[in-house]
């Protein structure tokens, strides 16, 4: 299976989720055997972080890398989205420190994508693939893995608000399961967080645009939901963006519980160090 990149470049702009200003990023075409590159432009240059699972510095609100003097912030809709749509070379190109959360979900990322269009390289995709069980467990969280030709999620979510409640959804992701299936799924959080948040001076950027918020009587967002279930897809969508942290496509089937972006980022760093867990090869 060859490497993918874009067909040309494209761009999205709007407001960052923790500042609130507005930020954008341009997705480029890469060389083969490059992966998904960030390029952080600031005042002192342009800095080049790539996601790993060592290089993530923290996981509030969202997944942040940094390399101790860049950092870039709310990357797990990109990543998922260039995962689940099976690229692996790319620029992303950000101005502002953070990426736009847009509508909170990978939908408009997924659309610019699909713009740029396609291009296969000469060189084969280089996965990992699981080699045997492992699992991760910690304060009710878990995640097991086995091996599998190719990424299948089971999640399942628990939350004691009766809009939600337990939810669970499985998947095997493919292109285009990923964008029907995943992609609209908005990122949501209850109203008192929210409130809280705000007071504090953080997610300046987030509002009914951009989040499903919860309240007391129910969703707040006048369009309602997108799925039934969305918030669990919307899990299974940040769990795909964390995975990608590997810096190349994670072969596998995933049974998920309760997890979050500090559990994934633990799981995800006991496989790359741990002997014998992963296997790299080409597709």
């Amino acid at each position: 299976m060859p490497q993918i990149t874009l067909g040309k470049a494209v761009g999205c702009k709007g407001v960052s989720l923790h500042s609130g200003r507005e930020v954008s990023m341009e997705f480029r075409p890469a060389p083969e055997n490059s992966g998904i590159v960030f390029h952080i432009h600031a005042e002192d240059g342009v800095h080049l972080l790539s996601p790993r699972p060592e290089a993530v510095s923290t996981t509030e609100l969202a997944t942040t890398i940094s390399d101790g003097q860049a950092r870039v912030s709310t990357i797990e809709h990109v990543l998922a989205a260039l995962s689940g749509l099976g690229v692996d070379n790319v620029e992303v190109h950000v101005e502002g420190g953070e990426v736009p959360i847009l509508d909170g979900s990978a939908k408009e990322v997924v659309e610019a994508l699909r713009i740029a269009g396609f291009s296969e390289q000469s060189a084969p995709r280089r996965i990992a693939r699981i080699t045997r069980e492992c699992s991760l467990e910690k304060d009710g969280k878990a995640i097991i893995a086995r091996p599998f030709d190719g990424f299948h999620v089971d999640y399942t979510i628990r939350f004691p608000h009766p809009v939600i409640g337990e939810q669970r959804f499985a998947l095997e992701v493919t292109p285009e399961t990923f964008a029907r299936e995943i992609a609209p799924a908005r990122t949501f959080g209850f109203l008192k967080e929210v409130e809280y948040l705000h007071s504090k001076g953080l997610a300046r950027g987030g509002s009914l645009d951009n989040v499903i918020v919860v309240g007391d009587e129910g969703v707040l967002n006048k369009e309602g939901l997108r799925f039934p279930d969305e918030f669990v897809r919307h899990k299974l969508l940040d769990f795909i963006g964390d995975m990608a942290m590997l810096g190349r496509p994670l072969l596998g089937s995933f049974t998920v519980s309760c997890s979050g972006h500090g559990h994934n980022n633990a799981f995800l760093r006991m496989l790359v160090q741990e002997k014998g867990l992963l296997e790299y090869g080409e597709a």
